[in-house]
């Protein structure tokens, strides 16, 4: 059988690289073990570590496990502390936002008072670890290109959990920490407010997701399809095509009609990526600030079809028969 990386991926083993030395400071904050793994040569290099910690690093992760404790200790509670039924349950078990009553307070520990301090918790362990990424791309002579694709991710996270419950006035339109709980809340948002496939900026997260897919997907493929050329050493190839390159522009301007380039085709991969959550926060953001009814706000826009006249009397809003109380109940 020829060559195909696929399915005969070939580790290289080689003395441990401890990266490119900035200062001595940056050093001391190094973790000196290193080892290799041949599983994680399997999906990538093999060796891990050494990693850089720092201040932002350590403070980061501190707040990070203390508001993992905190919901898996609620959810611990809710079985009785109970692990077995922890594990049985894990899906099922939520750490719910406070009830709409206490708006934006600081509601009493179980009543939700858990969950703000949970919320905070990881919103500034994640600001922390972006301004970790800001920096050490900087340190290292990087562009800041990952840290502003997390930034998009960020950004979704915040109007669930932060953005979004201000402008409504209530944490409990926040979503809760749970996996079965936050797949719920996502549904009952779509009902409530008239169906979310309606909503112009959800259709456009979901174009930027599927091209994303579809993109990395058709990236991936060409470049372990030319790799036996020396595909994979892309930066070499956009300064000095090669025969990998060729192949490659050649494959996709006889079956699509036009190629990226070595590099365009990260630029279109990134942007397809950061604005899924972009847009898709932008939508939510929306959703029952300014729009209480996607479907409607379709209709009036002529997106779909207006509901046919058939004469009958909405439910809903109809008078009830028998709203006064029958004569003689007790």
């Amino acid at each position: 059988m020829d060559y195909q990386n696929l399915f005969t991926q070939t580790q290289v083993t080689g003395p441990i690289s401890r990266g490119v030395p900035i200062n001595s400071y940056d050093q001391r904050e190094r973790t000196q073990g290193v080892s290799f793994s041949s599983l994680l040569g399997k999906i990538g290099n093999a060796q891990l570590g050494p990693i850089y910690l720092g201040r932002l690093g350590v403070a980061s992760l501190a707040f990070g496990m203390a508001a993992f404790f905190i919901i898996g200790m609620n959810m611990l509670a809710q079985v009785d502390w109970n692990p077995i039924q922890f594990i049985r349950q894990l899906f099922w078990l939520s750490l719910d936002a406070p009830a709409p009553k206490y708006g934006l307070g600081l509601a009493p520990l179980n009543e939700g008072g858990w969950w703000n301090i949970a919320g905070l918790f990881s919103t500034i362990a994640i600001l922390l670890w972006w301004f970790r990424t800001y920096r050490r791309a900087l340190a290292l002579g990087m562009g800041t290109h990952v840290s502003w694709a997390f930034a998009s991710a960020i950004w979704l996270f915040l109007v669930l959990g932060l953005f979004r419950p201000v402008l409504m006035g209530s944490w409990s339109e926040a979503v809760p920490f749970g996996i079965f709980s936050h797949l719920d809340w996502t549904a009952a948002l779509s009902i409530r407010y008239g169906n979310l496939f309606y909503n112009p900026f959800h259709m456009l997260s979901i174009f930027f997701l599927y091209g994303s897919v579809l993109l990395f997907a058709m990236h991936g493929a060409t470049i372990l399809a030319v790799s036996r050329y020396g595909g994979e050493r892309e930066i070499e190839q956009i300064v000095d095509r090669g025969t990998a390159s060729e192949r490659a522009a050649l494959f996709w301007r006889w079956t699509m009609g036009f190629n990226a380039t070595m590099e365009s085709i990260h630029r279109w991969a990134w942007w397809f990526a950061v604005l899924t959550p972009i847009s898709g926060g932008i939508g939510i953001l929306l959703t029952g600030t300014v729009v209480d009814n996607w479907y409607l706000w379709a209709m009036h826009h002529g997106m779909v079809p207006a509901y046919p006249v058939t004469n009958v009397i909405d439910p809903s809003i109809a008078t009830p028969a028998f709203s006064a109380p029958l004569q003689g109940a007790k």
